[in-house]
């Protein structure tokens, strides 16, 4: 297959890429690998991309619309992952409008290029943070997401409803990834578990925010990669017969679809930060401070679709995880 992956030298875009080049898929990469954190990191991931032979770069901001529409017009891909956005609840709430400009205007691009240079399926990277003020757990695709509390999650909502509206009038089948507190190797600096890391090596005290009483449901990368790989023929199709009364609101009479990746294992924060003392083998000294503007209190994935749609379900314990986590740390930044 021919697959575009925008945001291909991020922290989920490297590890989808590394994962579709062994399986000898004909990849292109976009990034504008910006500077919202360390741009060496992601250097260094697209130095390790571009040992592959079927791996070609374009550094290109998806805000450029000619830039990629030429992109699209020349390589003409099959399929199109879209993981290139402006991250992160907190950076939300200082500049919001890096969010309007990477998540809804970004995005409208890669729609409109799907629509002009048709391909079979688009899958789009949304996230857990819609459910923003949700009460019931597990989450499910099932629930309304209507009451997001930051801007961030407010931009992935709008990701998904403008998919529905292209797949309805264009009829481009789309597939929205709601990703769960993804945490791994080649990770994003600004990501609580890898600056907990830092700090907890160097000596430094960590920040606890609502003094620990937070659940994530924190997923492996490798987990991720694996549940995408897996949907990219999972193509969505119109079903004329849908009842909005009766029928999932994952799905549609659109070729439209959402899912759920996430570790079905919401983990107390003081046992993640356990479980991170044990792989690096020292005690954090903690500071509690109070609830963060914009954070929610748990995550938790109810993921039976996608055991029921392609029998997967993210299964990588934390323990584990952080074992692999803090060993790659320590090698590349030999600490």
């Amino acid at each position: 297959m021919k697959i575009l992956i925008t945001g291909a030298a991020g922290f989920i875009g490297f590890h989808l890429s590394q994962l579709l080049a062994d399986q000898n898929h004909q990849l292109i990469g976009i990034d504008n690998m910006n500077d919202y954190y360390d741009p060496v990191l992601k250097e260094d991931r697209l130095a390790i991309l571009k040992k592959y032979r079927n791996f070609i770069f374009h550094r290109v901001d998806i805000k450029d619309k000619p830039a990629l529409d030429a992109i699209f017009e020349n390589q003409r891909p099959d399929y199109v992952i879209n993981l290139a956005a402006q991250a992160g609840v907190r950076y939300s709430i200082t500049n919001p409008y890096a969010y309007i400009d990477a998540n809804i205007i970004g995005f409208m691009n890669i729609l409109e290029a799907c629509r002009n240079y048709p391909v079979k399926h688009l899958l789009y990277a949304s996230s857990s943070s819609v459910y923003g003020g949700n009460q019931t757990v597990p989450f499910s695709t099932s629930h309304n997401v209507d009451h997001p509390v930051s801007l961030y999650a407010a931009t992935k909502k709008s990701n998904e409803l403008m998919a529905h509206t292209y797949s309805h009038l264009y009829g481009i089948p789309t597939t929205g990834l709601r990703f769960f507190t993804v945490y791994g190797p080649f990770g994003r600096p600004d990501m609580a578990y890898y600056s907990f890391t830092r700090d907890i090596l160097v000596g430094k005290p960590i920040k606890v925010f609502n003094h620990g009483k937070l659940e994530r449901d924190f997923t492996y990368v490798d987990d991720i990669v694996k549940g995408i790989d897996k949907l990219i023929d999972k193509v969505p199709v119109a079903d004329p017969d849908w009842d909005e009364a009766v029928d999932p609101i994952s799905t549609s009479f659109a070729p439209y679809r959402i899912y759920n990746i996430g570790n079905n294992n919401p983990v107390k924060l003081m046992t993640f930060i356990a479980a991170l003392e044990k792989a690096i083998g020292k005690e954090a000294q903690k500071v509690y401070l109070d609830m963060q503007p914009g954070d929610v209190l748990r995550t938790y994935a109810d993921v039976s679709d996608l055991e029921r749609e392609i029998n997967f379900r993210p299964d990588t314990g934390i323990e584990e995880g952080l074992c692999r986590f803090v060993k790659w740390y320590r090698q590349y930044y030999q600490i």
